[in-house]
Order: C-alpha cells, then sequence, then structure tokens
C-alpha cells in the first residue's frame, strides 16, 4: 500500500479515536463512542497488515486469535463487581507489551548496528520505564481488588528510601544507555528494576484508593504506548497514547481533587496508609445505632416526595442494581422524585457506580455529579445510603483529626431522614468509623443489599 493511502488511513484512525474519547465523556453516548473507538482500531489493524515491512503474518494471527479469544470470553464472563479487576489487568498488558517491544527493539538496533540514536534511545527507554512500571503495578492493583493479597496499606520501615534509591538506579541505567552504553544487561536490569519499582509503588496504596491509582497506571500505559509509536515511526500509537495519557492524567487529577489530594500526594505520599489514633476517632456525641425493618423504611420511602438514592461498593458486591431500578420505578409511579447521588471515586474504579446503574439501564438524567448532588440533599426527604461508607462520612467535613478530613463528600446528613443499607457496623475501605451511623436522623437496614431492596419492593409492592 502506497505512503499516501496509509497515512490517510491512520488519520482516519486517530480522527476515530479522538470521536470516541469525545463520546466516551457521557453515559448516553458511551457505547456509541466505544463503537467508534473499536472501528478505529480495526481500521489500523488492517492498514497495519499491508504493510511490506511484516513478514510473518500467520505468528502475528495467531497471536490475535488467542489473544482476542481470550479477551472476548473475559469481556462476556466478568461481572460488572469484577469489571475494576479486568480493568487493571487489560491495562497491565499494555504497559507490559509496550515494555517487551522497547526490549525488541533495542536488541535489533543497539548491537553492532550504530542505529540506536539519541531520539529512538530515548524512546525505548521510556517505553521500558513506564511500561514496567505500568505492568507491575496493574498486577498488584488487580491481586489487591481481587483479594489474592490483603487490601489495606503493605509498608515497612524505610520504604521510600527504598523507593527513592531503586528509582535511582533505573534513571541510571537509562542514562547510561541514552550515553552509548548499549549494553543488553542494561535494558534488562532496566526493566526488571522498573517491575519491581511497580510492585513497590502499589503495596502501600489502600483498597479505597484504587480509583486513583487505575487511573494514574491507565495515563502511564498511554505515555508507554505513545513512546512506543516514537520508536516504530507510527502516528497511530504516538497520538492514541497521548490521548489515554492524557485523559488518564486528567482523570487522576479529578480523582484526586475528589479525595482532597494533590497530585504530589498521590505520587509520593503512600496514599491510602490509615493510621487512626485517638484524634481521628468519630465523635458520636453519645449516639446511637437505631435499626429499621424493611416494611418501616417502605413506609418512609413510598410517602416521601424527594428520594435521593447512593450508591456505594456494598451495592456493586451484592450486584443489587437492577433491584434498584425497579424500586426507584416503583416509587416514581406513586409520584416519588428519585434520583442518584454518584461521588467520584465510589466503587473501586472511576465511574464504577455509573457503569452499575447504566448496566440496569437507570435514565442518565437521573444520576447527578456530587456537585449538582449536594445542594440537593436539604430538601430530600429520604437519602438512601446502599453500601457506602467513607463518601458519606461527616468527619470529612468537621473532624480535624479524622484520616479523610478535607475530602469532599456526599452530605447526605443534610436530608430529613438517612436510610443507611448495610451488612454490619464494620467501618469501610478507609478503615475509620462512620458517625453518621450514629446520628439521630439516620436509621439501618442492616442485611445483603440485594436481599435488603427487594424487601422494600415487596414492602412498597404491599401499599
Amino acid at each position: 500500500m502506497g505512503r499516501v493511502a496509509t497515512d490517510l488511513a491512520y488519520l482516519a484512525t486517530i480522527v476515530a479515536f479522538i470521536f470516541a474519547l469525545k463520546f466516551l465523556s457521557h453515559p448516553s453516548t458511551a457505547r456509541r463512542g466505544n463503537w467508534i473507538g473499536a472501528v478505529g482500531m480495526l481500521i489500523a489493524i488492517g492498514i497495519t497488515f499491508a504493510q511490506k515491512q511484516i513478514d510473518s503474518v500467520w505468528e502475528i494471527l495467531l497471536g490475535m486469535a488467542i489473544g482476542g479469544a481470550f479477551g472476548a470470553v473475559a469481556a462476556r464472563k466478568v461481572k460488572m463487581t469484577a469489571m475494576p479487576q479486568m480493568v487493571a489487568l487489560f491495562n497491565g498488558v499494555g504497559g507490559g507489551a509496550a515494555a517487551l517491544i522497547s526490549l525488541a527493539e533495542f536488541h535489533n538496533l543497539a548491537p553492532d548496528s550504530g542505529r540506536l540514536h539519541g531520539d529512538i534511545s530515548v524512546s525505548i527507554i521510556l517505553s521500558a520505564l513506564i511500561g514496567s512500571v505500568s505492568f507491575a503495578g496493574s498486577m498488584v492493583a488487580f491481586a489487591k481488588l481481587q483479594e489474592l493479597i490483603q487490601g489495606r496499606p503493605i509498608v515497612y520501615a524505610g520504604q521510600q528510601v527504598v523507593n527513592g534509591l531503586l528509582l535511582g538506579a533505573i534513571l541510571a541505567a537509562g542514562i547510561a544507555i541514552v550515553a552509548g552504553a548499549e549494553r543488553q544487561w542494561l535494558i534488562v536490569a532496566l526493566i526488571g528494576g522498573a517491575l519491581l519499582f511497580g510492585v513497590l509503588f502499589v503495596l502501600p496504596i489502600g483498597g479505597a484508593d484504587m480509583p486513583v491509582v487505575i487511573s494514574l497506571l491507565n495515563a502511564f500505559t498511554g505515555l508507554a504506548a505513545a513512546a512506543t509509536g516514537f520508536e516504530l515511526e507510527n502516528n497511530v500509537l504516538i497520538v492514541s497514547g497521548m490521548l489515554v495519557g492524557a485523559s488518564g492524567t486528567l482523570l487522576t487529577l479529578l480523582m484526586g481533587r475528589a479525595m482532597n489530594r494533590s497530585l504530589a500526594n498521590v505520587l509520593f505520599g503512600a496514599f491510602g496508609q490509615i493510621v487512626a489514633g485517638p484524634a481521628a476517632a468519630a465523635d458520636t456525641n453519645g449516639g446511637a445505632v437505631r435499626s429499621a425493618s424493611a416494611d418501616d423504611v417502605a413506609v418512609m420511602l413510598a410517602y416521601a416526595q424527594k428520594v435521593v438514592v447512593v450508591p456505594g461498593y456494598g451495592m456493586a458486591v451484592a450486584q443489587a442494581q437492577h433491584d434498584v431500578r425497579q424500586l426507584a420505578d416503583l416509587l416514581e409511579a406513586r409520584g416519588v422524585e428519585v434520583s442518584y447521588a454518584i461521588h467520584p471515586v465510589a466503587g473501586r474504579m472511576p465511574g464504577h457506580m455509573n457503569v452499575l446503574l447504566a448496566e440496569a439501564n437507570v435514565p442518565y438524567p437521573q444520576l447527578k455529579e456530587m456537585g449538582d448532588a449536594n445542594p440537593e440533599f436539604p430538601r430530600t426527604d429520604v437519602a438512601l445510603v446502599i453500601g457506602a461508607n467513607d463518601v458519606v462520612n461527616p468527619d470529612a467535613r468537621s473532624n480535624a483529626g479524622s484520616p479523610i478530613y478535607g475530602m469532599p463528600i456526599l452530605n447526605v446528613d443534610e436530608s430529613q431522614t438517612v436510610v443507611v443499607l448495610k451488612r454490619s457496623m464494620n467501618p469501610g475501605f478507609a478503615g475509620i468509623d462512620n458517625p453518621l451511623f450514629l446520628n439521630p436522623k439516620t436509621v439501618m437496614l442492616f442485611g445483603d443489599a440485594k436481599d435488603s431492596v427487594a424487601k422494600l419492593i415487596a414492602g412498597v409492592k404491599a401499599l
């Protein structure tokens, strides 16, 4: 295929990726964006196969068949509660692929060829370093989310010093390669050190902070792919990688803002490490937990004028989103105004609650972001909190000694009544108590979220 035709086809791919990202920015158009992105990728793959430089088509097709079959089965079989794990896994695979390509390019260009120029060597080093960190970090994030290792922060004495020395050694190896030390063991040592750094980077991060971790590692994978594009002189890789890198970085900043964390704290603060002391204890003011029956809560909901549903990870674990939608339909049939308040870091990945509710066909206009939802709580009759904990903890506003002090939250305690669906009084992933549960306005409905919502449905129907 001619150069001009190839460039035009790649341009079409780039345009498709840009439009896909645009449509993915809103739930109502996200499916369309997914299809546009898939079509763009199909064009890129087809044009790549048409290039004369490819001389191992059957090997590539075999790899695509194996990987495609695995991806298709995984996408069909994975539960929505396990979607964060799959995102972390697939994101890590992308970073690992970039690192392997950098290793292959170094092997092809460096030994006695004289072709490893400064710009290519920088691209190879960046791709190897960032891709390896993304791969290893994503695998640790997957293991934490899958509960293969504990979700709590794993720390040890002198951790920051060790990480700093390791990163310094990795950068030194990279600088040596760029300066002309084209030795195979150097690039292997760099990749090995970067893999170890990726593990140590994510280990001290708790499960409650996984949305920030996933978005950050996603940005890393995009940057690694862009660097790979410079290695291979492929404009599609460069542009698509930078799109992912830029959007992932922006999402990381937004996630950090939602948790009142700076980017420096995200990168270097071992965030997620919670050490609760006496100063961080919840101010209970002598309150007591009040529990209610499903029938009592059903009456509250049925005769309310406005109900706001606040979904959390407990709803995801119980797979209660379809039942929540059915309950909302029953309430709306009775003239109750129902909306959903979504905290940016609710769940285990960015947009996790939006994805779950979209699966249940919840109307998009009813999904309210935190900035739009908070002004509505003072005129809300019942705030129905389903499996959420830290994102509704009022200590974030009022208790300066709390580890989450300053984190923007959903102000459900400003509602007339708060109903919390929860398995038990155990704290959330941040490991701290929530004084909301002792608020005189709050009643607890204990049990599995799916079972509890089913009982509420039956109670509303009985009325």
